[in-house]
Formats: C-alpha cells, structure tokens, sequence
C-alpha cells in the first residue's frame, strides 16, 4: 500500500475514533453516570448494568473496540515519519499493546460484568458477596491496571515519540510537537491515578484532551499526505 495511502487511512482512523469515543462516552455519562461509576460498589453497579438492556450492551462493546482504531492511525504515523523509522517503528508497538490492553480492560464490561449482572439480581446474599468480590477483582486488574495503567502508559509513549518524529520531518507545524509533546506529559501523569489520587483531575481533563488531539492528529497526518 502506497505511504501517502497508510497516512490517509491512519489519519481518517484517528478522526472517527475520536468522534465515536466523544459520541459513546457522552452516552455512558448520561446513562450510566461514567466514569464515576467506574468506583461503584456491585450491589449499586451491576443492577444499573442490566437495566439498560441489550442497548447499553452494545455501547459497551463498541466501546471496546475503538481503541483498536489507534492500530491503524499508528500504521499511519509510522508512514507519516519515513526519517525516524527506528523511533516510530517502537511508537508502532507501544500503540498495538495499548490498544489491546484498553480494549482488554473495557471488553469486561460487555461480557463478564454483564454475565454477573445477570447473576447478581436473583442470588442470596452470600452469593451476591462472592459476586462482589469477582466483580472488584477484575475491575483492578482488567480495569486499572491493565486498561488504564499499561494502556494509558504505553499510549502516552506513543504520542510522544510521534511528537518528536513529526518535528525531525520538518514538514510539521511546530505546535504539533509542542502539542503532542505536553499532551503526552499529561496523559502520562493521568495514567497514575491508581497510585496518586491527587491526578485524577489531569485524567478528567485527558477525557476531553484525548479526542481532541487525536482529531489534530490525524487531521496533521492528512494534510502531510497531500503534500
């Protein structure tokens, strides 16, 4: 596949990937009281779950799978920096494990969370508690350790070596850079939430950064292919 074809693809990718997160987490906020809810006790969270029916189901699903958009905006990245194929080729596959890692981390919801849910209503009480602790364990190690820790992580990895292969392709705007370079310090920070809660609030403010660079992102990656 020609390069210019990768970066237009890989751009396009990063677009619609961002706009679809906007359009699925707006519904799951309004809906579901995300992404507060990601704290909730079972008893609260699991009820909540299964009221919303095969609708709520599939957004979840969805949801799960947009990070695997980044694979091919990556693809694009990689085309869009022919200079620094050492450093983008690594970008390439901290963006392949964070992709799978954060579609990892939400596919619990669809399935095994949905799964307990359908348990949970009509189990006694000792039941419900053993529900309980299944539904907490999987939320730290599926949800915050590997979702959000490793995926984020390694995702911030990502913005960061595109930032610094677009400046050494000369063709790229200068804020690109600068952009990319302090989105990814704070997509970084945010990823610690788990181990220091006073960065929560840099990762509420990632929730709207994230669509938004991705957008100027790939919209850069698009107007690079043109030239």
């Amino acid at each position: 596949m020609p390069q210019r074809t990768m970066m237009r693809l890989g751009g396009l990718a990063l677009v619609c990937g961002a706009v679809a997160f906007v359009g699925v987490f707006s519904y799951l906020a309004i809906r579901f009281n995300y992404p507060d809810v990601l704290q909730g006790q079972a008893s609260e969270v699991l009820p909540q779950l299964r009221e919303g029916g095969a609708t709520m189901r599939a957004v979840w699903a969805l949801y799960a799978v947009l990070p695997l958009l980044l694979i091919p905006g990556a693809v694009g990245a990689w085309a869009a920096s022919p200079d620094s194929r050492p450093r983008m080729t690594l970008a390439l596959v901290l963006a392949g494990i964070a992709s799978l890692s954060m579609c990892l981390g939400l596919m619990r919801w669809p399935s095994v969370h949905w799964e307990l849910a359908s348990a949970y209503s009509g189990a006694d009480p000792a039941v419900q508690a053993a529900l309980a602790v299944v539904f907490d364990g999987l939320n730290v190690y599926l949800g915050n350790y590997i979702g959000e820790f490793l995926g984020e992580t390694l995702l911030a990895g990502f913005f960061l070596l595109t930032a610094f292969s677009m400046q050494a392709q000369r063709k790229y705007p200068a804020w690109m850079f600068w952009g990319g370079t302090a989105f990814a310090a704070m997509f970084f920070v945010g990823a610690l939430r788990n181990i220091v809660q006073d960065v929560q609030w840099i990762a509420d403010v990632n929730n709207v950064l994230l669509p938004i660079w991705m957008i100027a992102l790939g919209v850069g990656m698009w107007r690079y292919a043109q030239d």
